[in-house]
């Protein structure tokens, strides 16, 4: 029996999904699988390895059967989708109006930069934190400043001190990343009160990638919506969030900004059409899909993912030279190498055949980001080999 067949077969049943079984993804066009040598195990860019769920794959098959894949509009019903998930997982009633339809959280956080933002204002970026928080105000050549997270009881969390200096006259914009990439935290509701308070202090705007808020690892610590917290910040607020990641399709992109003020909605929408287009008709499907029956698809790889953090958590925490911080949410782990004593830690791993994210990436090039959102004997083998096993 073929890797694909035992992968379909054990995604036919969405409240046992088998995410043990092996999908082969050389040459299906993967970025993360494409880019090396077969051999080396690709550890790096943010997708998983896991076959979507079962619905989701309906839905974009009853699409296809369909035959006609016109110009398309955002569905009402995802529309509704969004605002009832909103406020059945964080008590938060917005307005269908406040939705926009983008292709991604990227092309958001780009939008952001450039049109709520004037020239000569400034911003202020979190790190270490996804790079295109900082590459959206770099390609819109607009003024920043990096405040350093500090590593605080084993979260990384917002050094509050050095981010009230970085303030400028000037400033606009505050990048907030929650659950953070690539340090795993979720943002507790005081951390983000304060950051608010700083916000509407300050007059500035809070654009919140928010893409992994349903990748949440510790049960208890639930995700906030920064938005959410009062009516005054939610009118200064661009909150940015797709079903990509937690539901595993980025290459069907489907994402939306929610926006209150409609002035502000108005300037992120100006570039429609322009260099933005639509989500695409396969971004629409499935993300109707995830929301409206893949909960316990979602619970399922949650508990999949939490095993494999475990995994990782202790395996590196047995390697000299490494330590890391508690993965809180996301699949992703940020390796700090410095004790390693090498000039380069990712080629020190891709020596050793695993392939993971440059530190330097994400600000801090004394560390690596791995990607544990895979099949866990793949994820043995890859710790592993870092290991020198």
């Amino acid at each position: 029996m073929t890797d694909e067949t035992i992968a379909r077969k054990s995604g036919s049943d969405p409240d046992s999904p088998d995410f043990d079984a092996p999908v082969e993804r050389h040459g299906t066009w993967s970025a993360r699988w494409d880019k090396y040598p077969r051999g080396v195990i690709p550890l790096w860019v943010a997708d998983t390895d896991f076959r979507v769920p079962p619905a989701v794959e309906a839905a974009l098959q009853r699409r296809l059967r369909h035959g006609v894949l016109g110009y398309s509009v955002p569905p009402p019903e995802l529309r509704a989708a969004v605002v009832e998930r909103m406020q059945r997982l964080y008590r938060w009633k917005i307005e269908p109006d406040w939705v926009a339809f983008i292709p991604g959280v990227v092309p958001g956080l780009h939008l952001a930069a450039r049109h709520l933002m004037r020239a000569g204002d400034h911003a202020l970026v979190p790190t270490p934190v996804y790079h295109h928080l900082k590459r959206a105000v770099e390609l819109a050549r607009r003024a920043h400043s990096e405040v350093p997270l500090a590593l605080h009881a084993g979260r990384w969390v917002f050094d509050e001190e050095r981010l009230a200096v970085a303030v400028r006259p000037e400033s606009r914009l505050l990048f907030l990343c929650n659950p953070q990439n690539p340090g795993g935290t979720i943002f507790r509701a005081d951390e983000l009160r304060r950051l608010a308070e700083l916000a509407l202090r300050h007059n500035l705007i809070v654009c919140s990638d928010e893409i992994h808020a349903d990748l949440l690892l510790d049960e208890g610590k639930p995700h906030i919506p920064v938005a959410s917290l009062s009516a005054e910040i939610c009118q200064r607020s661009v909150t940015l969030i797709s079903p990509n990641k937690a539901f595993g399709f980025p290459g069907a992109g489907c994402g939306f900004a929610i926006i209150e003020d409609p002035e502000l909605r108005r300037a992120f929408q100006s570039d429609n059409h322009a260099t933005v287009h639509d989500a695409s008709i396969f971004g629409y499907e499935a993300a109707l899909a995830a929301y409206r029956e893949c909960d316990g698809w979602l619970a399922a790889q949650l508990a999949y993912l939490r095993a494999n953090r475990d995994l990782v958590e202790r395996e590196v925490a047995a390697m000299q030279g490494l330590a890391m911080a508690h993965v809180e949410a996301t699949y992703l782990a940020w390796i700090d190498c410095s004790g390693l004593g090498v000039a380069d830690p990712q080629a020190h791993f891709l020596a050793r055949g695993v392939a993971l994210s440059p530190g330097a990436q994400f600000g801090d090039a004394r560390f690596v980001r791995l990607n544990f959102g895979t099949q866990r004997a793949r994820l043995a083998e890859a710790l592993a080999r870092m290991q020198g096993r």
